[in-house]
């Protein structure tokens, strides 16, 4: 019934596995911020996820080291991520065409690779959750937020330390410049093509990491096309969050709370049809994109190609 849904036990659940869901989130798009914020729109986040989901689930179920993994999945994102700066900036292709390229490789590449090496899902050992002393103990908040596995951690605090990076160094104030004026950034000394090197490979690594999350600390196992489209997600986040941190936080905040709810719909056996609450996630994904452009100005140098003169 319904009213399932509205007990202390059912609420705790929902919001306590949506600060897990919103882990890939968290990465994946603050990756991609980074990236667009120098003026390079990668849809090739799904790709990187899923390879990186790969990757490290097969070391884990190989080595069962989870810093081997995350180690892993650090070099794959970041191979990945170089390519796609080669393809982007160095060829300038288009960057729309070449996202979609990197994404199908990604998703063929870890396809291919599950069946040669693995072939049957098999479950792993990941990352378990973490009681901070003291605060794991606080009635309901406890429970919510203290007691997560590392990746969760990591992946919040990745928030603050990202908006500190964009708008506290001399890192960000490049980053800004190269994606709001590249022409004028480049007369001032700054290096365009390496600050855009950087931040599409920072998304690479962050983006592969978000995968690894899925893998090795959320569900503890590798399927064929696991993330489902959170990839392409995680960039309208970047366009919901209107390309900040703290936006981007809420977004995710409010796709895995959706999400955790359409699975704890299914698992009381509310009487809602199964795929309609497996949709939810993809309605609303439509309804943010929708919104976000109709209200939000992204980086003005955002997918055109930089060429120095002379």
């Amino acid at each position: 019934m319904i009213k399932d849904l509205f007990t202390a036990t059912v609420i705790i659940g929902i919001i306590s596995s949506g600060i897990r869901l919103a882990t890939p989130y968290l990465y994946a798009a603050i990756g991609e911020m980074f990236g667009q914020r120098s003026g390079v729109l990668n849809l090739g986040v799904e790709g990187q996820m899923l390879l990186g989901a790969f990757v490290a689930y097969f070391v884990v179920l190989r080595t069962e080291s989870l810093l081997l993994a995350i180690l892993a999945a650090i070099g794959v994102g970041a191979l990945m991520g170089l390519a796609m700066g080669f393809v982007t900036i160095q060829l300038q292709a288009t960057q729309g065409i070449a996202g979609i390229g990197f994404y199908l490789f990604g998703m063929g590449m870890s396809n291919l690779l599950f069946q040669k090496l693995i072939g049957v899902v098999e479950n792993i050992d990941g990352f378990s959750a973490i009681k901070i002393p003291l605060l794991g103990d606080i009635p309901v908040i406890g429970e919510i937020f203290f007691r997560q596995n590392l990746l969760v951690y990591l992946a919040f605090l990745l928030v603050p330390l990202a908006w500190f990076v964009l708008n506290k160094t001399t890192l960000g104030l490049k980053i800004r410049a190269v994606g709001e004026n590249p022409e004028a950034a480049d007369s001032l000394g700054v290096n365009v093509a390496l600050v855009r090197y950087f931040t599409v490979t920072l998304g690479g690594i962050l983006s592969s990491i978000a995968g690894a999350s899925l893998s090795v600390a959320l569900l503890n196992v590798f399927q064929q096309n696991m993330t489902a489209g959170q990839g392409f997600i995680a960039v309208a986040l970047v366009y919901f969050g209107s390309w900040r941190p703290f936006g981007i936080l809420a977004g995710a905040l409010l796709f895995s709370m959706v999400n955790a709810l359409q699975l704890w719909i299914q698992v009381l056996g509310i009487p809602i049809p199964s795929e309609l609450a497996v949709m939810l996630p993809y309605i609303l994904t439509i309804l943010v994109l929708t919104l976000s452009l109709t209200k939000g100005k992204g980086p003005s140098a955002l997918t055109k190609a930089f060429e120095r003169e002379g």
